[in-house]
């Protein structure tokens, strides 16, 4: 295997953690306004996440980083052709994690109604927005014989990567839901479950349609198998979260989630970024990667480091492994 090969499946993977856990609490913070009924219980789901969400964020960091470093006639591409969506997914990073730290802060209902309000939102828009970015990868997009973006942004808003951000925001709220289930007691959890049965069937709806689309467009026999994976996982998740088994239904949600990113990273290889005006101008993994010194040190770097970074994630969520409910919250918060 050539090294940019394995630097195209190590990004899959990187976006495929990302996705698997930053999914949930995105999740998490959609359903502050779906699944919480007052202040006490929206409280209760924020602290699910809150030892973790920045941990989550981590993979984020770790994949754009790497595709800088491995790709970066990919990266040029994509942060120039992405830039005011990827732009938004920035500020709304930015502005939920000061939300997490600051509600709290002060007692006051508007204080903590518009931070409320910020969280919800900036929960929302990302997961929509992500959906809509890696469909038009896979899709493809005006890339020009420089190999530079040469659309705008109405090229960026197609009915299929409109589908495409409505398949992640569903999919991220139902793995939220099977989430807040795992990790709350009473009545909130009886009700996550009730709210999960529905996302589930929801998520369906959506994102059959779109794997389906996505496999008959750009998919291969490697696609295809992910596709199964998912729509079973899928399936088991929505049984599992019907039986009560709680921990079983969210592993097997996580599971769709990683199936869905990765059937996308296998319909799109050997491209990182097709071109729509002519596929001999396509970003490929040999022609957009690094020199293979920098690909040699980035490997030993990577297998010292990635390992380290999941055995700590690993340890915190073992940490942090018990439910709460509204009974740990105090009344003053």
């Amino acid at each position: 295997m050539h090294l940019h090969d394995f630097w195209f499946l190590l990004i899959a993977f990187l976006w495929t953690g990302y996705f698997f856990l930053e999914g949930f609490d995105f999740g998490i913070g959609v359903l502050t306004k779906l699944l919480a009924r007052d202040r006490t219980e929206r409280r209760v789901l924020i602290n699910t996440i809150g030892p973790v969400w920045d941990g989550n964020e981590v993979w984020l960091i770790t994949a754009a980083g790497a595709t800088f470093a491995a790709f970066p006639d990919w990266y040029a591409a994509l942060f120039s052709g992405f830039y005011l969506p990827l732009l938004a997914i920035l500020v709304c990073l930015i502005l939920r994690g000061v939300a997490f730290e600051y509600r709290h802060k002060r007692s006051e209902d508007r204080w903590q109604r518009n931070w409320e309000h910020a969280i919800f939102w900036c929960s929302l828009l990302p997961a929509f927005l992500w959906g809509a970015i890696f469909a038009n990868l896979v899709h493809g997009v005006p890339i020009g014989r420089d190999g530079n973006y040469a659309g705008g942004l109405s090229d960026l808003l197609t009915p299929y990567a409109l589908l495409g951000g409505a398949v992640t925001l569903v999919l991220f709220t139902f793995h939220g839901a099977v989430f807040a289930a795992l990790k709350t007691d009473g009545d909130i959890r009886a009700r996550a479950r009730r709210y999960a049965a529905r996302l589930g069937l929801a998520t369906v709806v959506v994102a059959v349609p779109f794997l389906l689309w996505t496999q008959g467009d750009s998919g291969n026999a490697r696609s295809l198998v992910a596709v199964v994976i998912a729509v079973l996982a899928l399936a088991a998740a929505l049984i599992m979260n019907r039986r009560g088994r709680e921990g079983w239904a969210f592993g097997l949600s996580g599971v769709a989630v990683a199936a869905a990113v990765a059937m996308l990273f296998l319909a799109l290889f050997p491209d990182v970024m097709p071109s729509s005006l002519d596929p001999a101008w396509s970003l490929t993994a040999a022609n957009a990667a690094s020199s293979p010194y920098p690909l040699k040190i980035m490997t030993w770097v990577g297998a010292i480091m990635l390992p380290l970074i999941m055995a700590y994630q690993a340890w915190t969520y073992w940490v942090f492994r018990k439910r709460i409910g509204t009974r740990h919250i105090p009344a003053a918060h």
